[in-house]
């Protein structure tokens, strides 16, 4: 019988845990602005324009190339995933629960999935779009940091970081607030769909005061995607698709 009341709070430990990096990682992406000097001398630019940097030498933080970031993403979100794996099987918890079945496998749930990604990222644009018009605020640091400037990057990104990410973060936010803890305590999904809308917005404080919003809505529609179909695998490719689109579009199509 799954111990669900020790999986919850291994799973509170964790999401803890989550939410920390997520305020350090904002802290890094976004410092303070050093004072702007009237003439700028030659050791206040970076050594080298090709390579993109995340944090300033003035403002006392560490500077981050791409490749750090995406071995940062790989590492920390591998090891959370993990960590889940392993509480899920020590406390018996059942792949139904999470809507891993054999349904969800269906090509019908894969078709989903892939028309919920592509309707999300049109939206996605357009809020995006939007923000810049009426000046919301700018939640593409994050995306810009990571983007790689080679083909083997490109693959890396695409083919190991986002999957990795997707699959993580709707085993969690997803398949485990929502599915897991509805069965395992009888809480109403739609609830459990709203609170962990709301967690998943904070855990991308990364990407800006506009980027938590815009990432707790779209949170909130895979939630309940994910309530009406019963599929984590539905979710997930949705969630891969939204990201590698904004990726694709916007860093690999949009130069």
């Amino acid at each position: 019988m799954p111990e669900w009341t020790a999986f919850a709070g291994f799973v509170g430990v964790v999401l803890a845990g989550l939410l920390f990096l997520a305020r350090a990682s904002a802290d890094v992406l976004t410092p303070a602005e050093p004072p702007v000097s009237e003439a700028p001398t030659a050791a206040e630019y970076p050594a080298s324009l090709g390579e993109r940097v995340v944090g300033d030498d003035r403002s006392g933080l560490p500077r981050f190339s791409t490749p750090t970031l995406l071995v940062n993403v790989v590492v920390s979100q591998g090891l959370f995933a993990t960590l889940l794996l392993v509480g899920m099987w020590i406390a018996a918890v059942p792949p139904s629960a999470l809507g891993l079945t054999a349904d969800s496998l269906a090509p019908s749930a894969l078709a989903a999935g892939v028309g919920l990604g592509v309707a999300l990222h049109a939206v996605n644009a357009v809020g995006s779009r939007l923000s810049d018009r009426f000046g919301f605020g700018d939640a593409t640091a994050l995306r810009e940091a990571m983007a790689p400037e080679s083909a083997a990057g490109w693959a890396v990104l695409l083919l190991v970081v986002l999957p990795l990410v997707a699959g993580f973060e709707e085993l969690l936010f997803r398949g485990i607030l929502i599915g897991a803890f509805a069965t395992g305590f009888g809480v109403s999904p739609w609830l459990l769909a709203a609170l962990s809308s709301v967690v998943f917005a904070l855990g991308h404080g990364a990407q800006g005061r506009i980027g938590i919003v815009v990432t707790g809505a779209l949170g909130f529609v895979l939630a309940v995607a994910f309530v009406l179909t019963g599929s984590l695998v539905t979710v997930v490719v949705a969630h891969y698709l939204v990201n590698a689109l904004e990726f694709v579009v916007n860093e690999r199509w949009g130069r």
